[in-house]
C-alpha cells in the first residue's frame, strides 16, 4: 500500500522536479515527509506569495512548469498575486495546496475558504483531488495544460486525509512530447503576398516570442528576410539587440521615438503579441495591416485587430514564411533610415553626471556591468519604462520584466529563480524602494540558500509611478510619500554586504566589486525621476509637434 502524499512526491518526481518553492502547514505534514525521502529539494521561503513568483519564473526561463506549495486557508490565499502573476504572464506553474479533512470535519470551518473556487479565474484548471488513486492522472494532466500554449498555472488542491490515505500502487503516466502543427498553406501564402506588397514592412516581437524554445527560430527568420523590427516590453532580447535591424522597444503605447517607425509602417508582421500586455501601438482605422503570428490566435480588442493570422507552431511556421519571402523583399529596408535616429534619441544624456542618478544613467551603467548574458530582473516602478526603453538585450530572457500584471514585489523572487537556475552568470535585481519592501524578507532565503545575486535599490522615497501619473494628471503631490530603513544595514541584519552610492561615478565600480566579491550584496542608490516629466511629457509632446 502507498499513501496518497507518497503518489503525489513520485508523480512530481516523474515529471524531473527537481525543486518546489513554499511554506508548508500542518496540512501538509504528510507531502513534506514524503519529499523528505525524495529528490526534490523544499526550497522554504519566507513568504507564499514570493514561492509562486519564483515558480512561474521557473516556467517562464524553461518552458517546463514551477512547482509551489502552501497550506490551505491564508497560506493559499497568499498564492493568489503570484498565480495572477504567471496567468497573464503565460507562465507555467503548478500550485499545490493543502485542505482541513473532506471526509470528517472535527475543526468546523477553521480556516476554510473555498481555495479552488478562488483559483478558478487565476488559473487554466483548479482542481481538488479526492482519492489517492488519481494523484498520478491529475498531476500529468496538470503539468500538461500548464505548459501547453497558452501557458499558465495551475491547481491542485490536496485534502489532509487524502494525502494520508493508503492506496494500492497506482502507476505513474508518462510525460510524452506533443508536437504542434504548424500554420496551413493558404494561411502563409496570404501572409508573404501581404508581405510581399507592403512598401514599409515592419516586424514586431511580443511577449509569446520570448519562449525559450523560440531564440534560435526567430533570430533566423529576420536573418533571411532582413525585416526591421521593434520589441514589446516582454519580447525584449528573443532576438538580439544588437541587430543591425533592431529599431527600439515600444515601452510607451505611442508618442515614443519608435513610434516614428511603426506610424509609417504600411504592415506590421506580429509575432507573439499577446494583448495582457500594455498596448506597444493603438491600432485604427487608417493604421497598418497587421498580421499575426501566434500559437493561438489573436485576441482581437479595441487597439489590437489583425486582418490575417498565422497561427501553429511560431518557429516552424516562420521558416515556411521565410522560404517564401527570402531574396523577394525589395523594401524591406524602407524604415530602415529611421532606425539610427531614434536609437540615438533614446540614449540621449545616457551619460550625464548629476547626482543623484538619472534613470537615464543608472540604465547605461548597469549596461556597463552586466555581460550580454547578464540577467536582469526589475521589479515594478517608473525605472521599468526606462529600462525597456534604454536597456540593449543581446541575448534571449535576460531582461526579466512583467507588463501583465505589472505587480511590485515580484523583482526579487524572480531574480533568486534566476540566480539558482544560472549560477554561473551575472544576476541582478533592480527594485524601487516600494517594490523591494513588499517582499524583502527574501533576502533571507537568498543569503541561506548561498546565492550569487547583487539587489539594486532606486531610492526616492515615494510611489514613484504613481507620483508621476499625479503630476502629469495635474493633481497635487500627496500622499505618496514614505519612509525607508538605512538599506546598507538591513542588509547586514541579513548576512548580506551593504553599499551606498554617493556619487555620480561610483555604480559601475561598485557593480563590479560586488560581483567580483560573489555572495548576496545590496546597493541603494538615489534616483532623480525629473526626467519622467522633461523627456517622457514635455521632450515627447514636443517631437511629436515638431514632426
Amino acid at each position: 500500500m502507498t499513501k496518497g502524499s507518497d503518489l503525489l512526491v513520485a508523480a512530481l518526481e516523474n515529471e524531473g522536479v527537481e525543486r518546489i518553492f513554499g511554506i508548508p502547514g500542518e496540512e501538509n505534514l504528510d507531502v513534506v515527509e514524503s519529499l523528505r525521502g525524495s529528490r526534490i529539494r523544499l526550497v522554504l521561503t519566507r513568504h507564499e506569495q514570493a514561492a509562486a513568483f519564483m515558480a512561474a519564473t521557473f516556467g517562464r526561463l524553461t518552458g517546463t512548469p514551477g512547482v509551489c506549495l502552501s497550506t490551505l486557508g491564508p497560506g493559499a490565499l497568499n498564492l493568489v498575486t503570484g498565480a495572477a502573476y504567471a496567468h497573464l504572464g503565460a507562465m507555467p506553474m503548478v500550485m499545490i495546496t493543502g485542505q482541513k479533512p473532506i471526509r470528517s470535519g472535527r475543526q468546523a470551518r477553521f480556516q476554510i475558504v473555498d481555495v479552488v473556487a478562488t483559483m478558478k479565474p487565476l488559473t487554466k484548471s483548479a482542481r481538488q483531488i479526492v482519492s489517492p488513486a488519481t494523484i498520478p492522472t491529475l498531476v500529468r494532466e496538470a503539468f500538461r495544460v500548464a505548459a501547453e500554449e497558452r501557458p499558465g498555472p495551475v491547481h491542485l488542491e490536496l485534502p489532509e486525509d487524502i494525502a494520508r490515505e493508503q492506496a494500492p500502487p497506482v502507476p505513474l503516466v508518462p510525460p510524452h512530447p506533443i508536437e504542434l502543427p504548424v500554420a496551413p498553406a493558404a494561411a502563409l501564402d496570404r501572409a508573404a503576398e501581404m508581405i510581399l506588397a507592403a512598401e514599409r514592412p515592419l516586424v514586431m516581437l511580443g511577449a509569446a516570442a520570448s519562449r525559450p524554445r523560440l531564440a534560435g527560430a526567430l533570430s533566423d527568420f529576420i536573418r533571411r528576410t532582413r525585416l526591421p523590427f521593434f520589441n514589446t516590453q516582454m519580447g525584449k532580447g528573443s532576438v538580439t539587440g544588437g541587430s543591425d535591424l533592431y529599431m527600439g522597444t515600444a515601452a510607451l503605447s505611442e508618442r515614443d521615438y519608435v513610434h516614428r517607425a511603426i506610424d509609417r509602417a504600411d504592415l506590421i508582421l506580429s509575432i507573439g503579441h499577446d494583448t495582457v500586455e500594455k498596448p506597444p501601438f493603438l491600432m485604427g482605422p487608417r493604421g497598418p495591416k497587421v498580421i499575426h503570428v501566434g500559437y493561438i490566435p489573436a485576441n482581437v480588442e479595441e487597439v489590437y485587430f489583425p486582418h490575417a493570422e498565422l497561427v501553429g507552431d511560431v518557429g516552424p511556421s516562420l521558416a515556411l514564411l521565410a522560404d517564401r519571402l527570402e531574396g523577394r523583399l525589395a523594401n524591406a529596408s524602407a524604415l530602415l533610415p529611421l532606425r539610427v535616429e531614434i536609437l540615438n534619441r533614446i540614449l540621449d544624456r545616457a551619460t550625464e553626471a548629476r547626482f543623484p542618478l538619472t534613470p537615464q544613467r543608472i540604465v547605461h551603467d548597469v549596461r556597463q556591468a552586466m555581460p550580454e548574458d547578464g540577467i536582469v530582473a526589475l521589479d515594478n516602478g517608473m525605472y521599468k519604462i526606462w529600462f525597456a526603453r534604454n536597456y540593449r538585450t543581446r541575448v534571449a530572457n535576460t531582461l526579466l520584466l512583467d507588463n501583465a500584471l505589472a505587480t511590485m514585489g515580484a523583482g526579487l523572487p524572480s531574480a533568486m529563480m534566476a540566480a539558482m537556475l544560472y549560477p554561473g552568470r551575472r544576476v541582478l535585481a533592480v527594485c524601487g524602494d516600494g517594490g523591494f519592501m513588499m517582499n524583502s524578507q527574501e533576502m533571507e532565503t537568498a543569503a541561506r540558500l548561498g546565492l550569487d545575486l547583487v539587489v539594486l535599490i532606486l531610492q526616492d522615497n515615494a510611489y514613484g509611478m504613481i507620483r508621476w501619473k499625479q503630476e502629469v494628471d495635474g493633481f497635487a503631490d500627496w500622499g505618496l510619500d514614505f519612509g525607508n530603513p538605512d538599506f546598507v544595514k538591513y542588509a547586514e541584519a541579513y548576512g548580506a554586504k551593504g553599499w551606498r552610492i554617493e556619487n555620480a561615478d561610483a555604480l559601475v565600480p561598485t557593480l563590479e566589486a560586488a560581483f567580483g566579491a560573489g555572495g548576496l550584496h545590496l546597493v541603494t542608490v538615489p534616483v532623480d525621476y525629473a526626467e519622467n516629466q522633461r523627456v517622457l511629457v514635455q521632450e515627447l509632446a514636443g517631437a511629436v509637434a515638431a514632426g
